[in-house]
């Protein structure tokens, strides 16, 4: 039946909306993301820098080019959890990502934030994360407004490769 919709599918979001290997725990093991992503190769695990206490990932789900995220090794579900030094990790990795981000791609400001607790919107609840959207004048276009969706103009490897380039650690 034809009801004049364009459609742009975008299949490989199912699996996050339907939360499929996403914990319905708290717990720490082999099926929280970010417990499970460190044991991986950095390519394979899209990791963009390791640290002693934190790392900084790509996201699978992003909200644009870039979007990646800090995370604590150790699996504590808020930022009141981390000692001393991971917090002064983590904001330094924080910075470096913003830094890289601005030589990689050229963003021109970013939304940093973590959802703690489901209630709060953190789709891997256990695990502290913390979000490093880079953002862009006019990146929020007509498809996510009117269409609802968003398009990502470069593969994930693609960005990461970039990213690390800049790096800089």
């Amino acid at each position: 039946m034809s009801d004049a919709w364009d459609r742009l599918w975008t299949p490989h979001r199912m699996v996050y909306i339907k939360g499929e290997g996403r914990p319905t725990h708290t717990d720490a093991g082999d099926d929280c993301p970010f417990c499970v992503i460190p044991s991986l190769g950095d390519g394979e695990g899209l990791i963009i820098a390791r640290g002693e206490l934190v790392y900084a990932v790509l996201n699978l789900y992003p909200y644009n080019s870039g979007h990646l995220m800090v995370c604590p090794y150790r699996h504590v579900p808020e930022f009141s959890d981390l000692t001393a030094a991971e917090i002064a990790e983590f904001g330094h990795f924080t910075q470096l990502a913003m830094r890289a981000l601005r030589r990689a791609s050229g963003a021109q400001g970013f939304n940093i934030g973590m959802n703690q607790g489901a209630v709060a919107g953190a789709g891997i609840a256990g695990h502290l994360h913390q979000h490093v959207v880079p953002r862009w004048a006019g990146d929020t276009n007509f498809m996510p407004v009117i269409a609802g969706v968003k398009t990502m103009p470069q593969l994930l490897e693609d960005t990461r490769d970039l990213i690390v380039a800049e790096w800089g650690l």
